[in-house]
């Protein structure tokens, strides 16, 4: 049978991107919305947020702006009862994610662990806890979590960027992406987790290095192309299409998957 182009359009569907207001979330939004969703753009940055539905928009596409702490509970559940005016929720994209200064394990303050596993695990937890009573609803739907290379091989310290805190959150996605893939591929909901590698056009990779010297950055990206069969570093548009398949009917009888997008680096 020849494949359709029309198994990857998400008409009448509705989707939340958490951490849309910049960055992978804004990239998410806005690929969601070219194919026909109606896109709930959340962030705690409400204006980047607001910014994001705004470019949907004006592209012709269909998005609200939503503001939401992922790490705190009752907004978490506060933002639960605003989707319920739309009766529905077929995918959910767990991008909001931060990253803190990196320092060896000896070395790491416990508040920069607290504060990362609050957003990055803790965050896709409450999320998705509040999100499953809508996509039972449906009794069809996709869960996209975002985990990172940094959760399947370690990184050397040589590269300064990713920190134990950091993998660890990632690590503890890519578990809960497969229990829950387990535990809810009965009622229809698929689970899968894209692994971004090196897409430094982001925001959360922004953070990571952009109080850098000049110098001492051009050295960490020489020494990211250099351990990259690709040679060369990603963009934040290079993952729109796997967000897409995951989120459409085109990977229908996927679950429970850890999809890395890394220029071959966890190939080596």
């Amino acid at each position: 049978m020849t494949a359709k182009v029309d198994m990857f359009r998400l008409d009448g569907r509705v989707a939340l991107v958490t951490g849309a207001g910049g960055g992978l979330g804004r990239v998410f939004a806005q690929v969601l919305a070219s194919a026909g969703a109606h896109v709930l753009c959340a962030d705690l940055d409400l204006a980047g947020a607001q910014e994001t539905a705004g470019l949907i928009d004006a592209d012709g596409g269909s998005a609200q702006a939503l503001a939401v702490d992922v790490a705190d509970e009752q907004s978490v559940a506060a933002m639960a009862r605003g989707l319920e005016a739309h009766g529905r929720l077929d995918v959910l994209v767990n991008n909001a994610g931060i990253a803190t200064r990196t320092a060896r394990i000896h070395e790491m303050p416990v508040a920069d662990w607290d504060r990362l596993h609050a957003v990055n695990t803790r965050g896709v937890f409450l999320v998705t806890r509040a999100c499953l009573p809508l996509l039972l609803r449906t009794g069809r739907g996709s869960v996209i979590n975002l985990a990172s290379v940094a959760a399947l091989v370690g990184v050397t310290p040589e590269l300064p960027a990713v920190a134990a805190n950091y993998s660890a959150s990632k690590g503890a996605v890519v578990g809960f992406t497969r229990q829950a893939a387990v535990e809810y591929a009965a009622d229809g909901i698929r689970f899968n987790a894209i692994a971004p590698g090196w897409h430094l056009g982001t925001d959360l990779g922004r953070e990571s290095v952009g109080a850098w010297q000049p110098e001492a950055l051009q050295a960490f990206l020489a020494g990211i192309v250099a351990r990259t069969p690709m040679q060369r570093t990603g963009e934040p548009r290079e993952l729109a299409g796997l967000c897409l398949f995951l989120a459409s009917d085109a990977s229908a009888f996927m679950t429970g998957q850890i999809i890395a997008s890394d220029g071959g680096w966890t190939a080596w």
